[in-house]
């Protein structure tokens, strides 16, 4: 069940959804959006769907930005301000929160924690952002490399924006990271139409995914 819900930030308030699961673990993942499009897109909302069935309380929002209708996302502090608030926001109704974010908002996510703005339990990159469009030089993964949380790195094999061998290879750089591979992905996880899988099923291997790295790192299921 999704509601909507008000959250204040220092550059004023937000919209996010909330969606509990009908039995779960008091684990919450808190899912930001990427560059180019907010909360209600229909693969957030599928993502965050997934993530409730699988027993996580989920809860979206919409960065200042996309809040105020504009295109061009905020300068990083801003996005950090509000992410971290929106964290703090789902932390008043569960155990612990994992930040989680498509492409931007994931990396956005790594920012939040590596300032020491909001003590998450991991953190889960799905489509790590590592190459900007129509660069070819590797974004600087510095602010993550003394992470010690768990982070998981979810890529498609596909993703020119994330190309598997390098993402791998920041993964492998962190004290605790892992990667995932979805077969055929790109960097929203659409596989090849000739391999005769959908998105659907690409969303759900990387939420199946994110439910093992999960149980992998407490040594129990977030599902009964």
């Amino acid at each position: 069940m999704a509601r909507t819900i008000k959250i204040p930030t220092p550059v004023g308030p937000v919209t996010g959804r909330l969606t509990t699961p009908k039995e779960g673990s008091g684990v919450g993942v808190l899912l930001a959006h990427g560059a180019g499009a907010g909360q209600e897109h229909p693969w957030m909302i599928a993502m965050a769907t997934r993530l409730a069935r699988a027993g996580f309380t989920t809860m979206t929002f919409n960065y200042a930005y996309t809040a105020e209708g504009r295109k061009a996302p905020d300068r990083l502090p801003k996005l950090v301000e509000v992410h971290a608030a929106a964290a703090e926001k789902l932390a008043r109704t569960v155990g612990d929160v994992v930040l989680a974010g498509k492409s931007m908002g994931g990396r956005v996510g790594g920012h939040v924690v590596a300032e020491g703005r909001f003590g998450a339990a991991g953190l889960v990159y799905l489509g790590y952002p590592l190459v900007a469009l129509g660069k070819a030089d590797a974004r600087d993964t510095s602010h993550i490399a003394n992470v010690d949380i768990p982070q998981l790195f979810v890529s498609g094999t596909r993703d020119s924006m994330g190309p598997n061998d390098r993402v791998k290879a920041v993964a492998a750089s962190v004290p605790n990271g892992t990667f995932v591979a979805i077969e055929s992905g790109d960097h929203s996880f659409v596989p090849l139409k000739k391999t005769g899988m959908t998105l659907d099923d690409s969303l759900d291997a990387a939420v199946g995914s994110i439910s093992a790295w999960w149980d992998a790192q407490t040594g129990s299921g977030t599902r009964d």
